[in-house]
């Protein structure tokens, strides 16, 4: 007779509200025998982080899929490498410059993304830290009061938003670009198959419907106040091989600034979503 043994996840809290340390060795997460486990773990703590972990892209990948299928990345390849610097990522410069604001990925899409994982692979010069807030928790601590007044409120989020952060007098052929990128119209409120509750809120937020101007900013940017001050947030401290895998769906994440030409270097990989915003 043989008997099979179920590998056990090993981790520990990083904080009460936020983040969990997994200590499980690299050969056990590649087994697949603690997908379950981590997504699990994933989406009671927002933020899981691999301590030095060093995995290889296809290493990545590989653990990716096993969590739930790697999602592909915009020019369609499995691994994103997140960089400022030009001879590594062109195209996406600009694009990277809104990840210093707070933001949850896909806002614009039916269907976000379920979870990232970033890999470090160059460390930066000074800066360059990775912040997360949990929204799940940050909702569920909310006064019932404020619960009943946003429940049912809907938001328009636009990519065009989202820029004037970074470059707040553009061309208007910059904005006209950015807007052809279009709209959506999401909860305020996620409201997910498990029965938990979350703030979809960031950077392309633009407005709450049927609400006036002030109104609607007061809403807005008090929620987001409220979701990424402490005990809500973690600031990750990278060291090289780290790997930080965070829940899209319920939580908020921004990168601190950094040197631009220190050659900070990140490897990405998205898993696929399953849970529609509205």
């Amino acid at each position: 007779m043989t008997a099979t043994l179920m590998t056990r996840l090993v981790h520990e809290q990083i904080k009460p509200k936020i983040g969990s340390r997994i200590l499980n060795s690299k050969e056990e997460l590649l087994s697949g025998g603690l997908s379950a486990q981590l997504n699990e773990l994933l989406e009671q703590r927002g933020v899981l982080v691999f301590p030095e972990i060093g995995f290889t892209d296809e290493e990545q990948v590989s653990f990716t899929n096993a969590l739930g299928g790697t999602a592909k990345e915009m020019r369609g390849e499995d691994v994103f490498k997140i960089s400022l610097d030009k001879r590594v990522n062109r195209e996406a410069v600009e694009y990277l410059k809104g990840s210093l604001y707070w933001h949850i990925d896909g806002t614009m899409n039916a269907v976000p993304i379920r979870a990232s994982i970033l890999s470090s692979k160059v460390l930066p010069t000074w800066g360059g830290n990775t912040e997360f807030a949990n929204t799940y928790a940050a909702y569920e601590d909310l006064p019932e009061a404020k619960k009943r007044e946003i429940e049912d409120l809907r938001v328009v989020h636009a990519m065009w938003v989202s820029q004037l952060y970074h470059t707040p007098e553009p061309s208007l052929a910059q904005l006209e670009d950015w807007m052809a990128r279009g709209e959506a119209i999401q909860p305020l409120v996620w409201k997910h198959k498990s029965g938990r509750k979350s703030l979809a809120l960031g950077n392309t937020a633009e407005r709450v419907i049927g609400l006036e101007p002030m109104e609607s900013a007061k809403i807005l940017h008090g929620l987001r106040d409220w979701a990424t001050r402490e005990p809500y947030r973690y600031a990750h401290e990278w060291k090289l091989g780290d790997a930080v895998m965070w829940d899209n769906t319920g939580s908020l994440h921004r990168a601190m600034p950094y040197d631009p030409d220190c050659g900070r270097l990140l490897h990405r990989t998205i898993m696929r979503g399953t849970e529609a915003l509205n």
